[in-house]
């Protein structure tokens, strides 16, 4: 079981959240979250569904995690352990089982997977997404796991598609040059990059591309992931 008292701050003032397993008496309002979240034009056949949220917790209860703040659900994060092959790239549909985890989830493997992350519109100025990936971290030192990988929306590449490959506006977002909120969010937590997968999940402003990250166990002498040879040395970020 998962469950931390924290504080998280806005306009200067803490305000007292809660993270822990989300169980199913949290469906109806993780459903409505997401709806809240991703309204129309955003394809709703890819929010989830009760069906899936169930797998989630009947697979792996202890990567289920949701943040209350005020008695309400304010943030979700669903993760599951895999064995990640780095010469197999893959598709979300692929490696989450479309969603259902329960067939994907493999409980001896060495990393953990970010299934999906998400923080309701009204409360993405409370720095929730952190938290949610830092309780992440916590499983991966837990569980003694390798990693944690997760791949990244590039919501602002439809905005540079026509001049920059997914390969080079990823270097610019390293560079500075551009700022995307997803991408940069993750260098924030201390994702590092590791490679380019195309047709990851339909997503027109990412032109359906998406960076899969990871983030290294520190109490581990784990060796990075190779890192696809397009992207700029990041022997520097740490």
């Amino acid at each position: 079981m998962f469950r931390l008292e924290t504080f998280v701050l806005y306009d200067k003032k803490p305000k007292s959240i809660t993270i822990r397993n989300y169980t199913k008496k949290d469906f109806d309002a993780i459903i409505e979250m997401e709806r809240l979240s991703y309204p129309p034009p955003f394809p709703q056949e890819l929010l989830w569904e009760e069906e899936q949220l169930s797998s989630h917790v009947d697979a792996f209860p202890l990567g289920c995690l949701c943040v209350e703040m005020d008695k309400k659900v304010v943030g979700v994060l669903t993760t599951m352990i895999i064995n990640y092959d780095p010469d197999e790239p893959h598709t979300w549909d692929e490696i989450t089982n479309e969603g259902y985890v329960k067939g994907s989830h493999q409980p001896k493997g060495e990393t953990l997977y970010v299934v999906d992350i998400n923080v309701h519109r009204d409360f993405r100025h409370y720095n929730i997404g952190r938290v949610m990936v830092q309780s992440a971290y916590y499983l991966v030192v837990k569980l003694d796991l390798d990693r944690l990988l997760g791949c990244g929306r590039m919501p602002n590449y439809h905005k540079y598609a026509k001049d920059l490959s997914p390969e080079e506006y990823i270097e610019k977002v390293i560079d500075g040059e551009i700022s995307d909120p997803v991408i940069s969010f993750m260098f924030k937590c201390g994702r590092r990059p590791v490679k380019i997968l195309a047709n990851y999940v339909e997503d027109n402003k990412s032109r359906d591309y998406a960076c899969l990250m990871e983030w290294r166990n520190p109490f581990k002498n784990v060796p990075k992931l190779p890192q696809q040879k397009f992207l700029k040395d990041m022997k520097d970020i740490k």
